[in-house]
């Protein structure tokens, strides 16, 4: 695996068990890490693999409230 490797939202979404709509939702959002590319005519969204790693490892916030 390339350690940077880009997915288009397609990918992204395909890696993330969720819908296109839904990752470029979350992206204008700002939930989740990307990298916005103007075009002529549309936005295209990338997104590092290696940042939505890491965002994944986040802890949840009802995982910092579990009492052992």
């Amino acid at each position: 695996m390339i350690a940077n490797e880009w997915l288009t939202a397609s990918e992204a979404a395909e890696y993330l068990k969720v819908t296109p709509r839904t990752v470029v939702c979350w992206a204008k959002q700002g939930n989740i890490p990307a990298h916005r590319l103007s075009g002529a005519q549309r936005i295209t969204w990338r997104f590092l693999k290696s940042e939505l790693d890491a965002k994944l490892a986040m802890p949840s916030a009802a995982e910092s409230r579990r009492v052992p």
